[in-house]
């Protein structure tokens, strides 16, 4: 199977999954990247079985408009029955790395306010230790170069992304060869650094159900 088949299954896998938890009234958190738009064309297809969507970012805002489902602010919500979406890295625990995208703000805002967060991705995104895809750190502008600092004083190699600004209008630096192995006190070490917005690591918030793709179909996966 190509990587796009498998991330087509993986989606296909969670509309089967949550589709028997929807309610009239139900909120589906709806996330950002390739994995999530295969999840959003086949939740348009049961788009009567809940009220309306979450999105992380605007580009997956206008790609469930454009299917019909309805897309509310978070802020005009009181909750979230489940968010689903996909990751750049997944270790055994169910902590992730995200923000490929640049939208890994709006994806953690989102995931905290979901009941469940189920992660969508292919076996490719599987690894014992996170930090081989490089850590997205959003940024205020004009804290680049500061922040920076701090992160090679954390021992990484920060990479300016060019030419992305953010939903919120800040930037993302890109930090290379971070071994990854301690998670949790690595988010809150990054997210202390003044100027900081958030950064990639979903450690404190991790998934509570992996759907991984893989040749041999997709497999449900717990944290360990």
């Amino acid at each position: 199977m190509t990587q796009d088949e498998l991330k087509q299954a993986t989606a296909r896998a969670a509309i089967d999954y949550i589709a028997p938890k929807l309610e009239n009234d139900s909120i589906v958190g709806v996330g950002t990247g390739s994995t999530a738009n295969f999840f959003i064309d086949y939740l348009a297809e049961i788009k009567g079985q809940f009220d309306g969507a979450v999105a992380s970012s605007q580009a997956s805002a206008e790609r469930l408009k454009s299917h019909g489902i309805p897309v509310y602010d978070l802020n005009s919500v009181d909750g979230m029955q489940v968010y689903v979406d996909g990751a750049d890295e997944t270790n055994a625990a169910l902590q992730l790395i995200k923000g490929g995208g640049a939208a890994l703000t709006r994806e953690k805002i989102v995931a905290a306010c979901a009941d469940e967060f189920v992660c969508i991705a292919d076996e490719s995104k599987w690894v014992p230790v996170l930090g081989n895809f490089p850590l997205p750190v959003e940024v205020i502008p004009m804290a680049r170069s500061l922040v920076a600092r701090e992160l090679v004083k954390l021992g990484g190699d920060p990479v300016y992304r060019q030419g992305v600004t953010t939903d919120n209008g800040n930037v993302i630096l890109d930090v290379h060869n971070l071994e990854i192995a301690q998670p949790v006190a690595l988010e809150q070490a990054i997210n202390n650094i003044t100027g900081v917005v958030t950064n990639g690591i979903f450690a404190l918030r991790p998934a509570d159900v992996l759907l991984l793709g893989t040749e041999s179909g997709v497999k449900t996966v717990t944290a360990e």
